[in-house]
């Protein structure tokens, strides 16, 4: 008996096709929507978990050789979406309205390039069409203006319901709040805790985010007041340690992460920055400055994934200085290729664990 051609016919071939992160079936998922059948033209919807997805195309292409096989196909279109899913909520933490999910970018030590990993990061996913946030933590050394291109970017305030809002900048397809929009240039922050706290909260809760399907916080380097007024104020995500191959780094970045694992916040994994070197005659030569193997060694003794390992080359710190993240102005290099792959296993580990 011929099989006919219809709705269940497609979503039955269809679910034995997984998604390779969380191992389900597509169609178990609801991932497989809006089926259509015209002659033997086939189309449907495919709604990934991110839009920064690392195994895109090899979704689509395992969804199209599924229905290929149904006899009297001819042509398979796959439309791809995405809807990010939004993160655990906590009893004792308030969410931010609109904000799906929020990641901390953090560092045991200053240096290690933190700011450069966040910002990018953040780029990257909006690059892959995500609805992106940055909250510049760092009150004492706020850097963000600058690495975005926004030195000179006004942040307006109007009243809301519940007091003065901020209107986030934006820049190169993220909204950003930081510290250097509202103190002149070279005006240092004299603050003691509780008023670093204070204006933490006030980026969180007080600021016209709107819609993001993520939230990412650059914090200040080491474990103080910052870290521990994130943690404790918003349910999180999970955060990402940054570190260089260098001992003393790795120490301190140990203790960053356990930091957030004493605060319950999941460590999505971490990034070995300033990995190797590339000088910008030689290309194709490498060398270890800081060490090698660190990260990896780190990453595996503590039982969390490293997610990458970024090269340090002229053009980012060139970039970084211009207000051109690196994944904009050199996105094929070596580091804008790793700082995107970054993104990318950031985005899926935070959608399984979101429908884990």
């Amino acid at each position: 008996m011929p099989i006919s051609l219809d709705k269940n016919t497609i979503l039955d071939v269809l679910r034995p096709v997984q998604d390779p992160e969380l191992r389900k079936s597509l169609v178990d998922l609801n991932m497989i929507r809006n089926v259509r059948i015209d002659a033997g033209r086939v189309s449907f919807t495919l709604v990934l978990t991110t839009p920064a997805c690392p195994l895109r195309e090899f979704i689509v292409e395992d969804c199209e050789k599924a229905v290929r096989q149904l006899p009297g196909v001819s042509t398979v279109d796959v439309e791809v979406t995405a809807e990010t899913p939004q993160q655990r909520s906590l009893p004792d933490r308030q969410g931010i309205s609109g904000v799906k999910n929020i990641l901390a970018v953090s560092s045991g030590k200053g240096g290690v390039g933190k700011s450069t990993v966040a910002v990018n990061i953040a780029v990257a996913l909006a690059q892959m069409g995500a609805k992106v946030g940055l909250i510049d933590a760092d009150i004492y050394g706020p850097n963000t203006p600058m690495m975005m291109g926004l030195d000179a970017a006004d942040v307006g305030v109007r009243q809301g319901e519940q007091g003065e809002v901020l209107e986030p900048a934006f820049s190169h397809g993220v909204k950003i709040v930081s510290m250097g929009f509202l103190i002149e240039r070279d005006q240092p922050v004299i603050w003691r805790g509780p008023m670093l706290n204070g204006v933490i909260r006030q980026f969180l809760y007080q600021v016209q985010w709107g819609e993001l399907d993520y939230l990412i916080v650059d914090m200040p380097p080491g474990t103080g007041d910052a870290q521990l007024t994130l943690a404790q104020a918003v349910p999180m995500a999970g955060a990402v340690i940054v570190t260089t191959p260098q001992a003393v780094a790795l120490a301190d970045s140990r203790r960053g992460l356990r930091m957030f694992q004493q605060l319950q916040v999941p460590v999505i994994g971490i990034v070995e920055n300033m990995s190797y070197f590339i000088p910008p005659d030689m290309p194709d030569k490498q060398y270890d400055i800081f060490g090698s193997g660190g990260g990896q060694k780190t990453a595996d003794e503590l039982g969390i994934a490293l997610l990458g390992c970024v090269p340090l080359e002229m053009p980012v710190r060139q970039g970084g200085d211009r207000g051109l993240p690196i994944v904009v102005d050199a996105p094929d290099s070596a580091a804008a290729k790793a700082l995107k792959a970054i993104a990318q296993q950031v985005a899926a580990r935070i959608s399984v664990a979101a429908l884990s």
